[in-house]
């Protein structure tokens, strides 16, 4: 009701704006004692006595004076007014009548009841029922009846649903509309239509008595009045008193009701009994049913009493709103002074130098940490930065939340937000420092110039990601420090290797307990700048658990093109990792998904020849270790001898790990032996110290003083008292060089006197290695210096490097028709395929080159691969297995110092294979001179260093018979001398 009375004066302002002004003394009463104080019936005196009745209830004095000269003034009103013989209407006249009109369109209120003297706005949406509206109005006719809508069968009419009781009103139509219209409704003026919205004004009661037209619903109707009453009751005059009186105890609380009373006033005129019963229901909020029990209601007394249940319920309703309202403001006023006075108290501390409250700090911290970052920190971090700490403002200390967000704000606050660190971009530089660090790798050290050339030529740097691999100790991780140091970058590491869990890379969410971001983020705040290099450790050894696929996770952070919005789950907010230099490194890129491998940049690191070791293990090795055992380098001298029968005896591997050991274990031994002989390299503390009774006393002072008082060339006495002092300072100088000059003469004879009992040099030669190392591990790789009928040497690739492996052939029965093939030694799956394929493609080139030899056909033979129990596979041992075969069967030795690799196929063709850079090392420490390799791999020779491929006599074959005139061509030769 209170809606649609709003609604009606947003609709209708002018009306409400054209009330009449009153007076001064009049606005200082209530709208109601003075629209209540013209209540009369025509029933002449009882009338003003209602009048003063209703007036006598106020509680001051004004009041009564003001009511009591309004009575005067009413009483000359009312004669007039019984003389007109009827109440003053300001409804506006029309031209018919209003009870001329027995036809009437029907209007449903799906709200509330409309009385007489209210506007109600309703919205038809039925086109047609508002075209009959509009051409009614037209034609001088502005009437319709709105007749109340009953709910639907099984509803509860408590429940609101405004929506679809509207929709089910547009679908109503003639009789089933007129069964759900209530029969007593209201006479209502057609004020304005505006759009689809209709303003209606009520003038009077109407009963449907039956159906004209259905479409749009019109009705003939019977205009209602109330049933003869007497004006004199004292019943109904109590009723109505006690309706005036709570009237107005419930208008005192809303001035929205103030403005219906001038509105009713126009349009209605003065009050009477039926009126104010109707004015009373009209404004309360009870439901739509009590009102339009009120509106059938045509027995005034009823009609009364019913009005006054409806106000005393509004009254209680209003009482009920105040005391809720009160408690409100009586909280928000006690929250606003308790607010006021910790303010005051944090200004008092603060002002006395007291502690601070603890969440003000914090903030004060965050926001001092992120100060300097402000200009360079992107702005949607620092958006959340700002909502975090208003939240943490708002949180108890003491909750779990207020913790989280502490933590939260201390990792986005601590980052290095745009904050990078000055890249040295000088070539010869990084040339001069990763020489210094490392031997060899010209490779790698030519990719990193690169990278820095292209940084210098830019102005400005950008992260790649760059995977070494090769075998372990070869210095993957070092070097990568050393780029480091090169780039002027800081440098962090952190192992991949076995890592199973997701959250490790991507980090946590901040909702579980114990939540920590990702391992960028760490990095980021340790190092303290955004372009660190970050060496991922071991990636080809990634795990896989129940928490995820960190190899996937990976993709993301390795991505160049990903990785400059990098969402990390703790801190949910983008990371900029698009300058970090990633550096991977890796043992077996195979095991590396294929996804993962493809955003690296790939740099291979075959292992160190003997030469190499050499040096690294004197330049380097040897050096370091030396001093981290505290020898001189006078006291032992290990000879290059020692040194290379370490490398070829005891550390055949690729890298140099485990050569460091060695040597280490050497030198540890020599330490046992010094400090065993009384040798000690401690530092001498040469720190002069004067002893007390060196330094000269007040007699000293005393003695000196006489005797220069007895010198006779003294003879002024101001003379010896000016110069008494210096003259003591400069005997005390002299006495202190005296001293130090004889702890300088013991400090030198205390040198010559250790020198004397110095022991001799140790020095640790190939003879006595083994005193110091153990037996070697290793044996000579080469067994034969030249190898017998069926015997041949092939080069694999291992884990380790690469290595030299013999291929041995015999027979074991002869016989017509037993030729057979027997393998052993560890062989795997390829290797035993290559087998049975060189037995065929050797059957075939046998009966090409001695057509009447029947070797393969009538002979057994045994293939054996050396090297112990240890697993062997690879597709690269096909030629060497023909060659071993053909050997035996055609009874020739093999060339001299040969070795070969590469696959076959039953045509003949030779396949490319891998490690050629492995396999050439491993060709070099064998004293190998001939090396066939499958023309394919000629391109990856000849980016071996020079040194790599000094002194070899390297064949690029494609077909097997160029290795059988290689492999045999020296045969005659041979035997023909």
């Amino acid at each position: 009701m209170l809606r649609a009375a709003a609604a009606a004066a947003a609709v209708f302002p002018a009306r409400f704006a054209a009330a009449p002004a009153v007076a001064a003394a009049e606005e200082l009463r209530s709208p109601l004692l003075r629209v209540l104080g013209t209540l009369r019936g025509g029933g002449g005196r009882h009338s003003m006595l209602m009048g003063r009745r209703a007036r006598f209830c106020s509680n001051s004095a004004s009041d009564s004076e003001a009511a009591a000269a309004e009575v005067k003034a009413e009483d000359a009103a009312v004669a007039e007014g019984e003389a007109d013989g009827k109440a003053s209407s300001a409804i506006v006249p029309t031209t018919p009548r209003p009870e001329d009109f027995l036809t009437v369109l029907a209007l449903p209120l799906p709200h509330r009841p409309l009385f007489p003297g209210f506007y109600m706005p309703i919205y038809v949406k039925d086109q047609k029922l508002l075209q009959a509206l509009i051409e009614s109005r037209r034609r001088s006719a502005p009437y319709a009846g709105a007749f109340l809508l009953k709910d639907e069968e099984g509803t509860d009419p408590n429940i609101v649903t405004s929506s679809d009781s509207e929709k089910s009103i547009d679908d109503l139509k003639g009789k089933e509309l007129l069964k759900r219209l209530h029969e007593v409704g209201t006479l209502a003026q057609i004020t304005s239509i505006q759009g689809d919205q209709v303003v209606l004004l009520g003038h009077r009661r109407l009963r449907i008595t039956e159906m004209v037209e259905e479409d749009p619903l019109t009705v003939k109707v019977d205009h209602l009045k109330e049933l003869p009453y007497n004006k004199e009751d004292d019943v109904i005059k109590a009723t109505s008193f006690e309706v005036i009186s709570t009237l107005r105890e419930v208008l005192r609380t809303s001035s929205l009701w103030k403005d219906h009373v001038q509105t009713y006033t126009q349009h209605i005129g003065d009050f009477n009994y039926p009126r104010l019963a109707d004015f009373g229901a009209a404004i309360s909020g009870a439901n739509k049913f009590l009102c339009q029990e009120v509106l059938e209601e045509l027995d005034v007394y009823k009609r009364l009493k019913l009005t006054l249940e409806l106000v005393k319920k509004e009254m209680e309703i209003s009482k009920l709103q105040q005391s809720i309202a009160k408690a409100i403001e009586e909280k928000i006023s006690g929250d606003q002074r308790r607010y006021l006075l910790n303010e005051q108290l944090k200004a008092i501390k603060k002002e006395l130098g007291l502690e601070t409250d603890d969440k003000t700090a914090l903030s004060a911290k965050f926001r001092e940490r992120i100060e300097s970052k402000k200009d360079k920190c992107p702005p949607h971090v620092l958006q959340v930065i700002e909502e975090e700490l208003t939240k943490l403002q708002l949180l108890e200390a003491s909750s779990s939340e207020f913790n989280v967000t502490r933590n939260y704000l201390d990792w986005l606050t601590v980052l290095p937000w745009g904050n990078y660190s000055d890249e040295n971009f000088d070539v010869h530089h990084a040339q001069q420092i990763l020489d210094e660090d490392h031997y060899g790798l010209s490779d790698v050290k030519e990719r990193i110039l690169e990278f820095i050339a292209v940084g210098k030529l830019r102005g400005t740097s950008q992260g790649k990601i760059i995977c070494l691999s090769g075998p372990p100790g070869v210095g993957k991780t070092s070097i990568g420090r050393s780029i480091a140091r090169a780039l002027n970058r800081k440098f962090y590491r952190f192992s991949v290797g076995g890592l199973a869990d997701v959250a490790e890379i991507k980090g946590h969410r901040r909702t579980y307990v114990g939540a920590m971001p990702g391992k960028m983020v760490q990095c980021l705040k340790s190092v303290g700048t955004a372009n660190p290099l970050v060496l991922i450790d071991e990636i080809d050894k990634l795990g896989r658990g129940h928490s995820g696929d960190p190899a996937s996770a990976l993709l993301e952070l390795l991505d160049p093109e990903q990785n400059v919005n990098f969402l990390d789950h703790y801190l949910d907010v983008p990371i900029d990792l698009s300058k970090v230099l990633f550096v991977c490194t890796a043992n077996v890129i195979e095991n590396i998904p294929n996804p993962l491998l493809d955003r690296m940049e790939n740099i291979a690191i075959a292992g160190y020849i003997t030469d190499e070791k050499m040096h690294i293990a004197r330049d380097y090795l040897e050096k370091n270790t030396r001093e981290a055992c505290g020898i001189k380098p006078e006291q032992v001298e290990v000879t290059d001898a020692a040194l290379l029968s370490l490398i070829e005896n005891y550390c055949r591997e690729a890298g140099v790990r485990n050569l460091q050991k060695q040597i280490e274990k050497i030198y540890r031994k020599i330490a046992l032996q010094l400090v065993r002989q009384g040798v000690s390299n401690e530092p001498v503390q040469e720190a002069l110290t004067v002893t007390a009774s060196e330094e000269p006393t007040s007699d000293d002072s005393a003695n000196a003083k006489d005797e220069i008082l007895k010198d006779p060339a003294v003879e002024d006495a101001s003379l010896v008292n000016n110069t008494t002092e210096p003259a003591l300072e400069e005997a005390n100088e002299v006495k202190k060089e005296d001293s130090i000059s004889e702890v300088n003469k013991d400090t030198d004879t205390a040198k010559e006197e250790e020198a004397d009992k110095a022991i001799e040099k140790l020095v640790v030669d190939s003879s006595n290695l083994g005193d110091f190392v153990g037996k070697p591990v290793f044996q000579a790789e080469r067994i034969y210096e030249q190898t017998p009928v069926g015997v041949v040497m092939g080069l694999a690739w291992t884990a380790m490097g690469g290595s030299t492996l013999y291929i041995e052939t015999t027979k074991v029965e002869e016989g017509e028709g037993k030729g057979a093939l027997m393998l052993t030694g560890q062989l795997g799956d390829v290797m035993k395929e290559s087998a049975q394929i060189a037995q065929t493609v050797g059957r075939a080139i046998l009966q090409e080159k001695e057509p009447d030899n029947q070797f393969f056909a009538n002979s057994k033979m045994h293939l054996h691969v050396p090297a112990g129990a240890t697993p062997k596979d690879g597709p690269s041992a096909g030629c060497t297995m023909i060659t071993s075969m053909l050997s035996l069967a055609m009874g020739k030795h093999v060339k001299k110092d040969l070795a070969m690799t590469g696959e076959v196929t039953l045509t003949g063709r030779i396949l490319p294979i891998g490690g050629v850079k492995e396999k050439t090392i491993a060709a070099r420490r064998s004293g190998i001179k001939t090396i066939i390799f499958p023309s394919a791999n000629k391109r990856d020779f000849d980016e071996l260093a020079p040194h790599v491929k000094e002194g070899l006599e390297v064949h690029f074959v494609d077909t097997y018979n160029e290795i059988y005139d290689l492999a045999f061509q020296s045969d005659a030769e041979t035997e023909t001398s």
